[in-house]
């Protein structure tokens, strides 16, 4: 009877660390393959003003509309940390980040330019934004997850290596892509900037480095009324200006003829998006006429690409969007198809 007993504890003790560890595996291989989403509570308190369109509830209207789906619980949620000194000195002169630092307030806020307002908690949501950008790369590089979104703000594509401007105050993007070139020695990063504006402050960062490839998409003209004149000694950078009322079909022919082959002939190692959802047609802030889907759509076939040639590694850093409801939905289908593109996720 005693060894019955001990045969049937000891079955049950096995079946019990089998499920155990079975779970564990799981969750191991789940874990890593995901979709990272990277946000920190900083990145919520910068605020410029009321009536200002770069507002805290831009974050929260994206969570909330995610919470609702299967997409959320699909991606791995981290909490970013700042950016470092030696990291932000990549992209940043000293001077200028000194400037800041002098300039931010006690109290209310510093202005900028007609756009650009410095509050007390600006700088540090901007370096936890920042601070995402690498934890992203560090992820899709170590394979931690297959790609990552940055939930971040402010936005950072129009920031120089030395002012601020246009909402931006750190350049999440151009951190990415140094960071990756910097840490693990990789010979071409590409930037794609979908936001309705173009960034200006990425052309300017790389106008000269041919290890980055920019493609930039934005109405023209509109601020900061440049990318149509570039004159830099990177051949690699090459603007796509669409004209106030261009839909779907103008910008997806754009996609198709001009990014699209451009990718295909620099193979990048890793892809960095600024993106920015502003030219959804519910946006008041331009005229295109861009939906959700086209979003997604531009999304997969990025996806393809990194794919072919990057290992499937995307960093996704949020740019603009500020009609709320727009923003959220597009978002959504950005995210939706990032994290498809996971052969860990599951349905």
């Amino acid at each position: 009877m005693s060894f019955l007993k001990s045969f049937i504890f000891n079955s049950l003790n096995f079946k019990l660390y089998y499920r155990y560890a079975k779970r564990r595996f799981a969750h191991f291989v789940g874990l890593k393959g995901r979709t990272a989403w990277i946000s920190a509570p900083a990145c919520r308190t910068h605020f410029a003003g009321n009536q200002h369109p770069e507002s805290p509830n831009r974050l929260i209207a994206i969570e909330n509309i995610l919470r609702h789906t299967h997409t959320w619980a699909r991606m791995q949620k981290i909490q970013a940390k700042p950016i470092n000194d030696i990291q932000l000195a990549r992209v940043h002169t000293r001077n200028y980040i000194n400037e800041l630092e002098n300039q931010t307030p006690a109290q209310g806020v510093h202005k900028i330019d007609d756009d650009t307002y410095l509050s007390r908690d600006t700088f540090d949501a901007a370096r936890y934004g920042a601070g995402a950008a690498v934890q992203a790369v560090d992820m899709v590089m170590k394979q931690y997850a297959k790609n990552a979104f940055c939930a971040i703000r402010p936005p950072g594509h129009h920031a120089h290596a030395n002012h601020a401007g246009g909402f931006c105050f750190i350049n999440n993007a151009a951190v990415a892509a140094m960071h990756a070139i910097a840490e693990y020695r990789l010979e071409r990063v590409a930037i794609l900037d979908f936001d309705l504006h173009h960034g200006d402050g990425t052309e300017d960062i790389f106008q000269n480095d041919k290890r980055v490839m920019l493609l930039s998409s934005f109405e023209s003209p509109l601020y900061p009324f440049t990318g149509t004149d570039y004159q830099g000694k990177n051949p690699n950078i090459i603007n796509t200006p669409l004209k106030a009322g261009d839909s779907s079909d103008v910008f997806r022919e754009m996609v198709r003829s001009i990014w699209l082959p451009k990718l295909a002939s620099f193979r990048p190692q890793l892809i960095v998006l600024s993106a920015g959802f502003d030219a959804h047609r519910d946006d008041d802030l331009g005229h295109l006429n861009l939906t959700e889907d086209d979003f997604g759509w531009l999304t997969q076939k990025i996806v393809l690409v990194a794919e072919r040639h990057a290992q499937g590694r995307i960093v996704s850093v949020l740019e603009g969007g500020y009609c709320l409801d727009s923003l959220a939905v597009s978002v959504k289908a950005h995210l939706n198809a990032l994290v498809s593109a996971n052969r860990f996720a599951q349905n």
